[in-house]
């Protein structure tokens, strides 16, 4: 945690604060956000859009938490592959990635911790992945009961289901079964 908030405390020197009402959106699908963001304040969803509207829950973001597209980075020209939105009313820090870049040439704690964030960022994406390839919806779902339970108070239904990849009626399904409550399918 220390060399994460050094690389924070790096980013307030370097970057841009900014606030959010909930339900404002950061960056869209498309556009072109060649930042970083570190969440001081708030919670945000990233999510995925289909050419048909549907919509896919990408990753939850929390307070002291990092997120941006880095396919920005990495290719400017295409665009943020998803949308970022506050679901609470949110405080973050903003810095181009470019000023990141600077920021770790010129301090070793700050680099290693990038190292360890970008660790932790192919970690999530490994689990979640082996989740959706070898995991039931519900064995899903059970995981969020155990390794995220703050989320199922601070994302509506509807969100955990698209990020479990599946419908809110499928959810209250799950969510019935495992209270043995029928009229708990009831509620999303």
């Amino acid at each position: 945690m220390g060399q994460t908030m050094a690389l924070a405390d790096d980013i307030q020197s370097g970057g841009k604060a900014l606030v959010y009402d909930k339900g404002e959106t950061i960056f869209r699908q498309g556009e072109t956000d060649p930042h970083l963001y570190f969440v001081q304040k708030g919670f945000l969803k990233a999510y995925y859009l289909t050419a048909s509207g549907k919509e896919y829950v990408k990753t939850f973001v929390p307070e002291n938490d990092f997120i941006g597209s880095s396919n920005v980075y990495r290719y400017p020209q295409t665009g943020c592959t998803f949308t970022l939105v506050c679901l609470e009313p949110s405080r973050l820090l903003r810095l181009k990635y470019t000023d990141l870049i600077n920021i770790v040439q010129q301090t070793p704690e700050s680099a290693l911790a990038l190292i360890n964030m970008l660790i932790d960022v192919i970690a999530k994406k490994e689990r979640r992945e082996f989740e959706f390839l070898c995991l039931s919806a519900e064995e899903r779902y059970q995981q969020i009961l155990k390794n995220t339970p703050e989320l199922l108070k601070r994302a509506t239904q509807n969100d955990i289901a698209r990020y479990l990849g599946i419908t809110p009626v499928a959810l209250s399904r799950i969510r019935s079964r495992m209270t043995g409550n029928p009229s708990s399918a009831l509620m999303t």
